[in-house]
């Protein structure tokens, strides 16, 4: 690993919801990124943190650095070279996650270390950071800053060259309906729903009305994909499946996503999680899409069995380090 020294790489830190020529380089940095590595380097969270309009400038910050004709003038700043994003509570280390992603450009120059090193320098603490697809260069950068993995979470992917017969047609419980979501009637069940069904899931289970909102607002929110298991006789929320469409970037095909599937504990072991990532699936193929993808924790040894038996294989991995 090249190792120039922190003034070859100036760091500007900002803190809050950075400006809207800022954001712009950021996007097209992530995109550059993700063309050339076929991963998406921030995770969706990150960018939700990043398009607020008004981030909690103690639990954003961005350590951006550029490509310089001179690194001695910072007027001649040219392209953006790199950035670090430290999203949570800086002054908990286990709330606190970083990521970082270096322009294909500028890669093995020393760049990578200069934000985190500078991460470390201001903050005067190490974070867990993702590193997703967990590529060789990542994996140099963690062990030079004494960081291990400490969480593996499996992309998974089903295409239907792959499948070896018709999947199976959903089978709900006696006296469940699947219906669509709706905006502005469906949110706060929903919230209620995600909770209990997740209430030991790190990230999922934490998600505010606030969350949600974002990503309603984003343009991949389709509330047609955003299937809900309800109780016939009452209405009430049982279980869901929220699928996503991931569109075609460069070479890479336009692709479904199981973005997430809930059962509340009052449903679960009635099958209604395998019915649902099946209604699911059946939405995104006949919305076209050849491939669909879904996260999983590797240790979550059930829903990985289940998802082999539908026809999933292991396509990738982000892995979380922490400091050792």
């Amino acid at each position: 690993m090249s190792e120039n020294p922190l003034t070859t790489w100036p760091i500007l830190t900002t803190r809050g919801t950075p400006d809207e020529g800022s954001l712009r380089g950021i996007l097209e940095l992530a995109g550059a990124a993700a063309e050339a590595d076929g991963n998406p380097p921030l995770s969706e969270q990150t960018l939700v943190d990043l398009r607020a309009a008004d981030a909690d400038p103690d639990h954003l910050r961005v350590y951006s650095t550029f490509a310089h004709d001179d690194h001695s003038d910072p007027s001649t700043a040219q392209e953006l070279a790199g950035v670090a994003v430290l999203s949570g509570d800086p002054a908990d280390p286990d709330a606190g996650v970083l990521e970082l992603v270096v322009h294909p450009n500028y890669r093995n120059k020393g760049v990578g270390s200069a934000l985190a090193r500078a991460v470390r320098e201001d903050t005067g603490r190490d974070y867990k950071a993702w590193s997703h697809g967990n590529h060789e260069a990542a994996v140099r950068l963690a062990a030079h800053f004494g960081y291990r993995p400490v969480r593996e979470l499996w992309r998974m992917r089903l295409t239907r060259d792959s499948l070896k017969a018709e999947l199976p047609a959903p089978s709900l419980p006696d006296g469940v309906v699947l219906r669509s979501f709706e905006p502005g009637r469906d949110e706060d069940a929903w919230l209620k729903a995600n909770a209990a069904a997740f209430a030991h899931h790190p990230e999922q289970g934490a998600m505010t009305r606030a969350d949600l909102a974002a990503r309603m607002e984003e343009p991949w929110f389709d509330p047609a994909g955003f299937l809900l298991a309800v109780r016939e006789d009452d209405g009430e929320l049982l279980g869901f499946h929220w699928t996503k469409v991931h569109p075609r970037m460069g070479s890479h095909p336009a692709m479904g996503e199981v973005y997430v599937v809930g059962v509340t504990p009052e449903a679960q072991g009635t099958g209604l999680g395998k019915a649902l990532t099946l209604a699911g699936i059946r939405h995104l193929h006949d919305a076209g899409l050849d491939a669909v993808m879904l996260y999983v924790d590797a240790d979550n040894a059930p829903a990985v069995a289940l998802y082999r038996r539908l026809g999933f294989v292991r396509w990738d991995v982000d892995v979380m380090y922490a400091a050792e």
